[in-house]
């Protein structure tokens, strides 16, 4: 395989991919005011995940997660493993796919049906992962710079508006360090820090010598800092108790913004982050459900763009209301879901690939 890909463009790509659906909602919120330690305390946990994720490709770098599950698991267990994992990620797909349709009609595009949004969404998806996961590097850079203007705008812009108040920031640890550990794990550390498992799936398409996992840690770190800055805006804004109720509550945050009497309506800024960030994950997600099945059936993952996205279209469907997507997304795909794709399944494998270098290493 010829490595063509910048460790940058990878980096990059697993920021923005980090970034992705996490602005829609107010993280650790069970944490109220103390939901950045929350955010920080999750993002330590991710960390030490992803330096598991950067372990394994040291140990093999020219396999993806799939073919290390198919070669060191077993033909049987591995099979399963690669399914799973396979499937969870079309599954989350659908779910990034969904979220795009439910803040469309929930903001700017009410009169449109939301099958319409949702399978335009899809289609464009679609078409990415046909281009394959080089072309989705490049594009995430070029989304990367919008957002990162369009992001810094907004924090730089709230301050100057008067919104901000840090009285919401205290007490510190009101009532102990327990609803900031009940928050962080699992919750936190499923979403968004663990699902940089996907990029197991990429790390191999990086160059050699070009110092991945160093350009990866930083990019990680930075993401981070930046998400629980962003979600801690949102309580100084709402306060904790507003901010735990709202659907979307840095949206509600965007559309206080009020500069001058000049720059007004920033909400459909946010809105076009939101769905550059959103669209990106869900295309990341088709593409490694894509490899997947490849790596599974043999067969080349470009003939299976079109039954994927077929399923995929139809997962948006599972929960027919908004309450019982939201619900699920936290109690099943959340709590009970990641921990085993994002620790349990790479835990194993990463125990039997250090198993078997050790069987190989001359006495």
């Amino acid at each position: 395989m010829i490595r063509t890909t910048r460790a940058s463009e990878i980096a990059i790509s697993l920021s923005l991919y980090e970034v992705g659906s996490t602005t829609l909602f107010l993280i650790g919120g069970e944490a109220k005011q103390d939901a950045w330690l929350a955010m920080l305390l999750g993002a330590g946990a991710g960390l030490l995940l992803l330096l598991v994720y950067l372990l394994m490709y040291r140990l093999d770098p020219e396999r993806d997660l799939f073919e290390m599950c198919r070669h060191y698991l077993g033909s049987i267990f591995g099979w399963i493993a690669a399914f799973a994992l396979t499937a969870y990620f079309a599954y989350e797909a659908s779910r990034n796919f969904r979220d795009i349709g439910e803040l469309a009609i929930q903001t700017m595009l009410n009169r449109t049906p939301m099958s319409i949004i949702i399978f335009i969404s899809v289609l464009i998806g679609s078409y990415i992962t046909y281009l394959g996961p080089r072309a989705a590097f490049r594009l995430s850079v070029i989304y990367a710079y919008i957002m990162a203007f369009g992001y810094v705008l907004i924090l730089v812009m709230v301050p100057l508006t008067g919104l901000l108040h840090t009285k919401f920031m205290f007490p510190v640890l009101e009532n102990g360090f327990a609803p900031v550990w009940r928050a962080a794990m699992p919750n936190i550390v499923s979403f968004p820090f663990g699902q940089t498992v996907l990029f197991l799936v990429y790390f191999k398409y990086a160059q050699k010598g070009k110092h991945l996992g160093r350009l990866t840690i930083v990019s990680y770190l930075a993401t981070a800092v930046f998400l629980t800055v962003l979600n801690q805006l949102v309580i100084l804004v709402l306060g904790p108790k507003i901010a735990t109720i709202g659907t979307y509550p840095l949206f509600m945050v965007v559309q206080m913004m009020e500069v001058a009497n000049v720059i007004e309506r920033a909400d459909a800024l946010f809105v076009l982050l939101l769905f550059m960030g959103i669209g990106m994950k869900a295309n990341f997600l088709l593409i490694g459900a894509g490899i997947g099945l490849q790596r599974i059936t043999g067969i080349r993952y470009k003939l299976w763009i079109i039954p994927l996205a077929l399923t995929v279209f139809a997962l948006t469907y599972l929960s027919p209301t908004f309450t019982e997507y939201f619900r699920t997304g936290l109690k099943l795909t959340v709590e009970q879901l990641m921990p085993i794709t994002q620790l349990v399944i790479p835990g194993i494998l990463v125990i039997a690939m250090l198993i078997g270098k050790k069987k190989r290493k001359p006495a």
